[in-house]
């Protein structure tokens, strides 16, 4: 957890908070440009195309990502209605922020790569350690996400292929204060460990991958 980090090595904790700070941001900044782009301008109208942190930042979301591995940011607000093409437009929307999260993972390990390949990695341990755990929570945001369960990103991809009927009460089930308190619940006890195993092979397989 990254609270033990802040323990051990406060500098390189830092640093981690630095970046997870911002991929939180731009995951959200991913949905709101991408719902600008597939026609529904909800986001920008509610200030939402900004690198602000304060916009976009859940204080439980952040704080569980500290404690529990997992966690997640202000969901940003979309009207599906204005898609031009709505199947399309919440496919596109829904990916837009696993994407950034990727990317930001894929962007951490070039630099590791750089800084090895300089003969640097030793003298700014503190720096690559950050990278890696930098890579790390990205590649968690990406999986975590990725799950099919509302109102997670995962959910509303496979929902952009679902027989429009069933949207309703996708819709009707993420609009219940009662249903993400018992999906908190479950993401912390029954279903944490399951999820924790799928993000730990997932990152092994991505820095196999990427750093040999």
């Amino acid at each position: 957890m990254l609270i033990e980090l802040l323990r051990d090595e406060p500098l390189t904790f830092l640093l981690v908070a630095g970046i997870l700070l911002f991929s939180l941001v731009l995951h959200e900044l991913g949905h709101a440009v991408s719902a600008l782009w597939s026609g529904d301008p909800t986001a920008r109208l509610m200030g939402r195309i900004t690198l602000n942190p304060l916009k976009h930042l859940d204080p439980w979301g952040t704080l569980l990502l500290l404690f529990a591995g997992f966690g997640w940011a202000r969901p940003v607000p979309i009207d599906p209605r204005n898609f031009r093409n709505y199947r399309v437009g919440l496919f596109v929307v829904s990916v837009a922020g696993i994407v950034v999260n990727l990317g930001i993972a894929l962007l951490c390990v070039l630099m590791l790569r750089g800084l090895d390949s300089l003969g640097l990695a030793a003298a700014y341990r503190t720096l690559t350690d950050a990278l890696l755990y930098a890579a790390a929570i990205n590649i968690t945001l990406a999986v975590f996400n990725l799950l099919p369960v509302p109102p997670l990103d995962g959910s509303k991809i496979v929902q952009s292929v679902l027989p429009l009927r069933w949207h309703p009460f996708i819709w009707r089930l993420e609009a219940n204060p009662n249903y993400a308190v018992v999906m908190l619940l479950l993401f912390l006890t029954v279903l944490r460990a399951p999820v924790g195993q799928l993000i730990r092979w997932v990152q092994s397989e991505f820095f196999k991958l990427t750093l040999g």
